[in-house]
């Protein structure tokens, strides 16, 4: 069989995968608790039922235009003007099929075989792999400090003259590390005094925690036209809770979001109506749930980060934001794969190894589930790697006998 060059450098996506797993194991029984989740358990808000059940009461259900319909488009020049204080035109804007749509289309409308696109590390297990379809080479940036938290020389020390692109995802996917404002200033200003494409992934911005306020990007740009090369992408499935919607957004300019449009028509046209109706609803709606979700995850953030602390050697960033607290566990293995493998098939917690992300010996380990499925989580964690444990666990009736030590 002959398979592209592309299509076998392109990997399986690791959180996919594992949610796949997961409900499998939960089919069978196992009393499995899931720490790789990136996906929020809170309701979908009314208001996105309620305008979703009223289209689908009409029985009217048809194509939607490419880029989205008038009033999702609408709906994010709102959105824009709130938490941006951007004004943008309906040219501006292209609704898609979840932000990941969003970020490929816009790949692939600026990028060419052997250009280059840079993104802090650790990154978004997709990053690497949207970039390599668009025949392009991915650039992750360790910060040289050995922290999260980027700076404008470890950027610079990896732009070189193939440099098409940036990529900043704040708060950060895996790391709930939120970048600094003057980081992102300096990215935002560099970027377009030497005409390069910079891609916000904002899909957290609203998601803070201990205080911190939103940064936003447009205001340390002075290229507020058309020829701007700002694009800034967001959706709905984390601050709302509706991952199964499958709804993002792009704001770019005119002539980009002409060519996204393009693109996105041969690959899925525009987003399914129901869906968008939901979203709609979504951000026009009351937006106390955003709070709600907010509050709930930082507070999952402290209990985690409270039991991480019973660890020996283990340490953990504290998040700014998202629901992710990023651990390095190479205490007890460097081999982060073979670490989360080990943990779920002796103790049945699912986590997801840092070397997807770009940064082995890591776990990173999602705040989303209950309070109880964290504490657990995190004991029977403990238990499967500290020799100090008891050597006997009860996971329901089920003893487990600790033979791997």
């Amino acid at each position: 069989m002959s398979i592209s060059l592309i299509g076998k450098s392109i990997g399986v996506s690791a959180t996919l995968l594992l949610n796949e797993t997961a409900a499998i194991m939960k089919a069978k029984g196992e009393p499995l608790i899931h720490l790789g989740c990136g996906e929020p358990q809170s309701k979908t808000p009314i208001d996105a039922i309620t305008n979703l059940t009223g289209i689908l009461n009409s029985g009217v259900i048809r194509y939607t235009p490419v880029d989205g319909t008038i009033e999702m488009k609408q709906a994010i020049i709102r959105y824009m003007e709130e938490y941006y204080d951007r004004k943008v035109e309906p040219e501006n804007v292209i609704a898609s099929s979840g932000v990941k749509q969003a970020i490929m289309v816009a790949l692939q409308t600026i990028l060419d075989p052997q250009d280059e696109v840079i993104f802090p590390a650790p990154y978004w297990v997709s990053y690497t792999e949207m970039v390599k379809l668009c025949g392009a080479i991915p650039v992750p940036v360790h910060p040289e400090d050995g922290t999260f938290h980027p700076r404008m020389q470890d950027i610079l020390q990896n732009v070189t003259s193939y440099t098409k692109a940036i990529i900043l995802n704040t708060p950060n996917n895996p790391t709930g590390v939120m970048y600094s404002e003057q980081f992102i200033s300096d990215v935002v200003q560099f970027c377009e005094k030497e005409g390069l494409y910079l891609i916000m992934d904002d899909i957290y911005h609203r998601l803070l925690f201990d205080g911190k306020k939103r940064v936003n990007c447009f205001k340390y740009t002075k290229e507020l036209n058309e020829n701007s090369k700002l694009i800034v992408v967001n959706g709905v499935s984390k601050q709302y809770a509706m991952t199964g919607f499958r709804i993002g957004w792009a704001v770019a300019n005119k002539k980009l979001i002409a060519v996204m449009s393009n693109i996105q028509g041969h690959q899925t046209a525009g987003p399914a109506v129901l869906l968008q109706k939901a979203a709609i609803g979504a951000i026009t709606g009351v937006q106390s749930g955003v709070e709600s979700l907010r509050l709930t995850l930082e507070n999952n953030r402290n209990v985690m980060l409270d039991r991480l602390r019973a660890f020996e050697g283990v340490k953990a960033t504290k998040p700014d934001g998202a629901f992710y607290v990023f651990v390095d566990f190479s205490v007890y293995d460097k081999d982060s794969s073979r670490l989360s493998k080990l943990l779920l098939d002796k103790v049945r917690v699912l986590t997801m190894p840092g070397f997807e992300f770009g940064l082995d010996g890591y776990l990173r380990l999602s705040t989303c589930g209950t309070i109880k499925d964290i504490i657990e989580g995190i004991e029977r964690i403990k238990w499967a790697l500290d020799p100090n444990s008891p050597n006997e666990l009860f996971i329901g009736e089920r003893k487990l006998v600790r033979d791997w030590l």
